[in-house]
């Protein structure tokens, strides 16, 4: 059975079938898409589509669909799980929910991966995988406080994301290691997100929320 996956915790969209036979089937935005104005509303399912359309498979061939749950934008990650729930609905499949930084931590290709997603508001959304293994869990801090947690355990991870992209010089001027400006490892890897809910259990549509880590910028007066 195959794997249908995305991610939207950027301001890109992400999309992959996996197929039960092993090959994949990827829409990967490049690193500049990640600067831009977000417009997963209009490219979500044109992606799916595609990469459904390509695979030769419908959703009666698939076991699940995978969805980064964040952190990440707000709405990026509504507009994701919300179709992630719909399709799922409507086809009768469970949800794999995965880590958006898990994801894009796994593309970095090196053992010590620092995945920063921009959170706005001038911070990052932060957490360190060793070999797969998350080190540190997703937390919300400025680009300075990352560095300075960095030079503080001495080591010397890669950084790649969108929040490294942004903040790029801040953080290189601090020490940390960023990935180069035109490297793929930068976007949230739909693909990665499929191979990751491999190990995941699926869940009802229902019981997937997105993983916000900060109230949201917008509150009800």
């Amino acid at each position: 059975m195959s794997l249908l996956g995305f991610d939207t915790s950027t301001s890109a969209t992400s999309a992959c079938v996996l197929r039960g036979d092993g090959e994949a089937f990827e829409t990967l935005p490049s690193p500049e898409r990640l600067l831009e104005r977000p417009g997963h509303a209009a490219e979500l399912m044109p992606a799916v589509a595609a990469v459904m359309e390509r695979a030769g498979v419908g959703f009666a061939d698939l076991e699940a669909i995978a969805v980064g749950v964040g952190p990440g934008t707000f709405t990026g990650l509504r507009i994701g799980i919300a179709t992630a729930r719909s399709l799922a609905t409507a086809a009768g499949l469970l949800v794999r929910p995965v880590s958006s930084p898990a994801a894009l931590a796994a593309g970095v290709g090196e053992p010590l991966a620092l995945a920063l997603i921009d959170a706005r508001r001038g911070e990052l959304f932060a957490a360190l995988y060793e070999h797969g293994t998350r080190r540190w869990a997703p937390f919300a801090a400025t680009p300075a406080d990352v560095a300075e947690r960095v030079r503080t355990e001495g080591i010397n991870p890669l950084a790649a994301g969108d929040g490294s992209v942004r903040f790029r010089e801040e953080l290189e001027v601090s020490g940390v290691r960023v990935a180069p400006p035109d490297s793929s490892s930068h976007a949230v890897s739909a693909l990665q997100v499929c191979r990751l809910a491999s190990a995941v259990a699926g869940v009802s549509p229902e019981a997937v929320f997105p993983n916000y880590l900060r109230p949201p910028d917008a509150k009800p007066r």
